[in-house]
């Protein structure tokens, strides 16, 4: 129903990040909890909040809203996923196997046609709204850079903690976030983002090979 990791991915994704009250935190699940700690600046919670766009050209296509939470690991800098929404059954299977990543189904409107402009909006299934976005794309920077994290998320009793490597092109961007003040993104709505990019044109690598794989359980 979906591939085997390593998935190598193309696309585009306009990231939003917002700085938030420890207090209205989402929540991590318990084991995932008790392992890692928030990064705070000035005292609030980094939060990241991206629109995706999977193109055809890597293992699968498809749409995605996700909100995550920059955390560390005894000061290795994680990232840990709250709230996921995809359009394809096969990635919220294997997003939600292979690495524990919490992945639902929406249904997407994610307009890029009309340069310098992206317009987005998600709703549930059976039509409720979940939140929106209007994103302006500026400057475009030169040369391509590289992009490297680790995502931490519980899978079963355990911490699963998965690499993401690839290359993309920088835009700088604003974007106005409408997320359902009633919804589970509520914890972003009436706030504005701190920082927008756009990341264009990428290639990542989500996951290990076979072999990569056990040598990393040699080496533990």
């Amino acid at each position: 129903m979906y591939p085997p990791e390593p998935w190598h991915l193309r696309g585009q994704m306009y990231l939003s990040v917002f700085l938030i009250p420890r207090r209205d935190m989402p929540a991590l699940p318990p084991v995932l909890d008790a392992t890692v700690r928030p990064i705070t600046v000035g005292g609030r919670v980094a939060v990241g909040a991206a629109w995706v766009s999977y193109e055809p050209g890597g293992v699968l296509h498809y749409r995605e809203l996700l909100s995550a939470v920059l955390v560390h690991e005894r000061g290795r800098p994680r990232v840990s996923i709250t709230d996921i929404w995809v359009d394809s059954v096969a990635s919220r299977e294997g997003g939600r196997r292979l690495w524990g990543i919490p992945k639902e189904l929406a249904d997407f409107i994610l307009d890029a046609e009309t340069e310098p402009l992206v317009d987005a909006t998600i709703t549930a299934p059976g039509g409720a709204p979940i939140g929106s976005a209007l994103v302006r794309l500026k400057r475009r920077l030169p040369g391509r850079y590289p992009v490297g994290f680790t995502v931490a998320q519980q899978l079963g009793e355990q911490v699963r903690r998965t690499p993401v490597r690839g290359r993309a092109g920088l835009r700088t961007a604003a974007a106005a976030w409408r997320p359902e003040p009633g919804g589970p993104l509520a914890y972003l709505a009436g706030r504005r983002p701190v920082l927008s990019l756009a990341i264009t044109d990428f290639w990542l690598t989500f996951g290990r090979s076979a072999e990569e794989r056990a040598k990393s359980r040699s080496a533990g």
